[in-house]
């Protein structure tokens, strides 16, 4: 029975404890959006054909730079 007088109190705090925090959440909008995180993973945001030519567009541009380098490299050979 003694047990008892300190389990009540303890309920009671934890108790108060998640009304607060409820409010809380609840004053800071987490409960706006319920299904927008869960529909998200439906939502096909990368196509195919976009990764593909942003791909493409990376190699050409580090070709594109190195050809520079070589260029910068063979002229300062020729001033040599």
């Amino acid at each position: 029975m003694d047990v008892i007088y300190g389990l009540i109190p303890m309920v009671l705090f934890f108790g108060l404890l998640v009304v607060i925090m409820f409010i809380w959440m609840a004053k800071k909008g987490y409960f706006d959006d319920m299904d927008g995180q869960a529909n998200r993973i439906l939502w096909d945001d990368d196509d195919p054909a976009d990764l593909y030519n942003s791909s493409n567009k990376d190699t050409e541009k580090k070709s594109d730079s190195s050809e520079e380098v070589n260029k910068d490299q063979e002229g300062n050979e020729n001033r040599s």
